[in-house]
């Protein structure tokens, strides 16, 4: 296989101890009590989204509406995006000055993670207020970078006809 770039390979002080840790399943959140607006549904599920993040770091969604056929096409674009070549993601790589995009070099505990990111936001422009600057009250716009292949990308969230 080869050998694995240092920037990939964990302190032993934060390798995972080792055990056996049995899992029932993924968590899983239905989102169907948010529909119907009830307070004490939404709070509920608020904090089972909060306990859940805490205590697994992951779960799934269910019942949230998403036409199947929606996810298959979007999943689909998206295995075309990263089977590209580096050169070709890097085109829409994320900086300082626009946070969305591809990235690949994301940390936890000062070790690269072994993953790749495309983030892209479905409304255009969002505001999200500065962390830094002479004012709380300053926004920034940041603005979606779309690849040029594969093209379905930007078309797919652009369009509402993913869903039909």
């Amino acid at each position: 296989m080869g050998e694995v770039d240092p920037s990939f390979i964990q302190q032993l002080q934060h390798r995972p101890k080792p055990a056996v840790i049995e899992a029932q399943g993924i968590p899983q959140i239905d989102l169907s009590p948010s529909i119907n607006s009830n307070p004490k549904a939404i709070e509920d599920l608020v904090a089972q989204i909060r306990d859940t993040c805490k205590n697994w770091g992951f779960f799934q969604v269910i019942n949230h509406g998403v036409p199947i056929e929606s996810r298959e096409k979007l999943m689909s674009v998206a295995k075309r995006f990263f089977r590209q070549p580096v050169e070709e993601k890097m085109k829409v790589r994320r900086n300082k000055a626009n946070t969305l995009g591809y990235y690949d070099s994301e940390h936890t505990k000062n070790v690269r993670d072994w993953k790749e990111v495309f983030d892209f936001k479905v409304d255009i422009p969002i505001m999200i207020p500065a962390s830094h600057g002479p004012s709380d009250e300053q926004s920034t716009k940041y603005p979606n970078q779309w690849p040029q292949n594969p093209l379905e990308l930007r078309y797919f969230f652009l369009t509402s006809d993913h869903n039909q």
